[in-house]
C-alpha cells in the first residue's frame, strides 16, 4: 500500500473553493455519533433482558467497535477518503468487495432516513395530534434534504448544534446520576447495592449477556461517519486521529457510564416499558426534575433529527462515490460548486420518501419491515470487511510504511481475526435467539444475495469503461 496520492476523483470530492467541515464540526460529529434513541430508549429492553450484566454486553460491543474504528483509522489516516471503506476494500479485496459493501451501506442508511422519519413524524404528531404523522415526517424529509443541499458546512453546522443538545443531555444524566448514586443529591439514598441485590448481576445466565452483545452491537453502528466526515474537513488527517482516537472514552462515558447508573440506581426488573417511558425519562424523574418526559421526548427528538441528518449525508456521499467508481450511473458523482452531489442526496431520499409513504399507507403490507430486517446486518458486513481490508493492506506495506503508520492497529493481525471471529458468533446468536432476529439474517442475506446477481453486468461495464482496477483516490491535497 503505498502512501503516493492518486489523482482527485470527481466523485463528491471538495474544491478549494469548498466550504469545508472545521474542527468543531467534526468533533461534535464524532461525539455524537453513537447517541441516538437506541441508547436513550432501547437500553431498556437489554437491561430487561440481561439485567445489571448488560454493562458486560455493552462493554463487548463497544470493544468491537473500537477495534473497527482503529482499522478504519490506520487506512483513513493513511488516505482519507470520502469513499472511506467502499474505497479501501475496493483496493485491498478487489472491485468487487468495494461494490458490494458501498451498496449494502447504501442501503442501510436509506432505511434509516426512513425509520428515523417516521420516528420524528410520530413524536411531533404526539404534539400536534390534529396534523397527520406522515405529513411531519415528509416534512422532515424535504427540510434535511435542504440542509444537506446547501454546503457541507451547512450538514456539519446542524449536525454540531444537534448533537450539542445530545451530549450535553447525556452528561447531565451522568452527573445528576453520580449524585444520586453518592447520596448527595436531595432526597438519594448512597450505594449500587442494585447492581446484585436482585437476583445476583447475571440474573438470567450468561447466555442472556451473549445475546444482548447481538442487540447493543447495532447502537454502535454510525462512528464509521466522523471518518467519512473528516475526510470533507479542512484538515483530513487530524480529523480521523480525532475521531478514532476518542471512540474509547466515549463508549465509556455515554454507554457504559449511562448504563451503570440506570441499572445501579434502579432494580434491574423495575424499569417501565420503554414504549411507555424510557429509562433516560423514568431515572430523570426520580431525581426528581419536572418535566422530565418532555425534556427526554425533545432530546430523543433531536436524537432522531441528528440521525435523519447524518443519515442523508452518509448515503449521498456512499452514492457519488459508487458513481464515480462506476458502480452507479456516472450522474450521481457530480457535485454543485458546494461541493454537494446533488443528485445523489435527492435519489438517497427518493427510497426514504418510498419508504415512509408505505408505512403510512400500506401499514400491514409487511414493505416497511422488510426494507427494515433486509438491512440488519450491514453493520456486521462493514465490520468484516473493514477488518479483511486492513489486513490485506497491512500485509502489502514494507516494514518502512508500516513503521511510519500514524494510528496502526493493535496485535495486527491477531484482533482483526479475533473481530472477524466475534461477528460471526454474534450472526449465529441471532439465527439462535427467535424470530425477530432471524428474519434480520435471512432478509439481509437476500439483499446480498440480489447484489452478488448483478455483479457480472456491472464487472463488464467497468471493464467497458475501463475503469476496472483504477487505484484509489486521496482527498489529501498535496502540501
Amino acid at each position: 500500500m503505498s502512501t503516493d496520492t492518486a489523482p482527485v476523483s470527481t466523485a463528491a470530492q471538495p474544491t478549494k473553493k469548498t466550504k469545508k467541515l472545521r474542527n468543531r464540526h467534526v468533533t461534535m460529529i464524532t461525539l455524537g455519533g453513537i447517541i441516538g434513541s437506541s441508547l436513550f430508549v432501547g437500553s431498556a429492553n437489554v437491561i430487561s433482558q440481561v439485567g445489571p450484566a448488560a454493562l458486560i454486553s455493552y462493554a463487548i460491543g463497544g470493544l468491537l467497535v473500537m477495534f473497527a474504528m482503529r482499522m478504519l483509522g490506520e487506512m483513513a489516516t493513511t488516505r482519507p477518503s470520502i469513499g472511506s471503506f467502499m474505497e479501501y476494500a475496493r483496493t485491498g479485496l478487489g472491485e468487487w468487495a468495494g461494490y458490494l459493501v458501498g451498496w449494502l451501506y447504501w442501503y442501510f442508511w436509506v432505511g434509516v432516513i426512513a425509520y428515523e422519519a417516521v420516528i420524528g413524524g410520530a413524536i411531533f404528531h404526539g404534539w400536534f395530534p390534529a396534523v397527520p404523522a406522515w405529513v411531519f415526517a415528509v416534512a422532515l424529509l424535504v427540510i434535511f434534504i435542504a440542509t444537506n443541499l446547501i454546503s457541507v458546512r451547512s450538514f456539519g453546522e446542524v449536525e454540531f448544534w444537534l448533537a450539542s443538545v445530545k451530549v450535553a443531555a447525556i452528561l447531565v444524566f451522568i452527573a445528576v446520576g453520580a449524585l444520586f448514586v453518592f447520596g448527595a443529591w436531595p432526597n438519594s439514598t448512597p450505594g449500587i447495592s442494585h447492581l446484585w441485590d436482585v437476583g445476583g448481576f447475571a440474573p438470567n445466565g450468561v447466555w442472556p449477556i451473549l445475546s444482548g452483545v447481538a442487540i447493543v452491537i447495532f447502537s454502535y453502528f454510525g462512528t464509521e461517519i466522523a471518518v467519512m466526515a473528516a475526510a470533507e474537513s479542512e484538515d483530513p488527517a487530524r480529523g480521523v486521529r480525532q475521531a478514532t482516537n476518542t471512540i474509547i472514552w466515549r463508549i465509556l462515558l455515554f454507554y457504559l457510564g449511562s448504563v451503570l447508573l440506570i441499572v445501579a440506581i434502579v432494580p434491574w426488573n423495575a424499569l417501565p416499558d420503554p414504549d411507555v417511558q424510557g429509562p433516560f425519562a423514568f431515572l430523570f424523574s426520580q431525581y426528581g426534575i419536572p418535566g422530565a418526559d418532555f425534556i427526554m421526548t425533545a432530546v430523543i427528538l433531536t436524537a432522531v433529527l441528528s440521525v435523519l441528518n447524518s443519515g442523508i449525508y452518509s448515503a449521498s456521499r456512499m452514492f457519488a462515490s459508487l458513481a464515480g467508481r462506476g458502480f452507479a450511473p456516472k450522474a450521481f458523482a457530480k457535485t454543485s460548486t458546494n461541493g454537494v452531489p446533488v443528485a445523489a442526496v435527492i435519489a438517497s431520499t427518493l427510497g426514504g420518501f418510498a419508504a415512509v409513504l408505505v408505512s403510512f399507507i400500506f401499514p400491514n403490507s409487511g414493505i416497511f419491515d422488510f426494507i427494515m430486517n433486509s438491512s440488519g446486518l450491514v453493520a456486521l458486513f462493514v465490520y468484516v470487511f473493514i477488518a479483511l481490508t486492513q489486513v490485506r493492506l497491512r500485509n502489502r506495506m514494507t516494514q518502512e510504511e508500516q513503521a511510519n503508520l500514524k494510528l496502526p492497529m493493535w496485535l495486527h493481525p491477531w484482533l482483526a481475526y479475533l473481530t472477524i471471529a466475534a461477528v460471526a458468533g454474534i450472526v449465529v446468536i441471532m439465527l439462535l435467539s427467535g424470530p425477530s432476529t432471524q428474519a434480520q439474517v435471512w432478509t439481509s442475506l437476500i439483499s446480498v444475495i440480489v447484489l452478488i446477481a448483478v455483479w457480472p453486468l456491472v464487472r463488464r461495464n467497468l471493464k467497458k469503461t475501463g475503469k476496472f482496477g483504477q487505484p484509489m483516490t486521496t482527498v489529501v491535497e498535496q502540501q
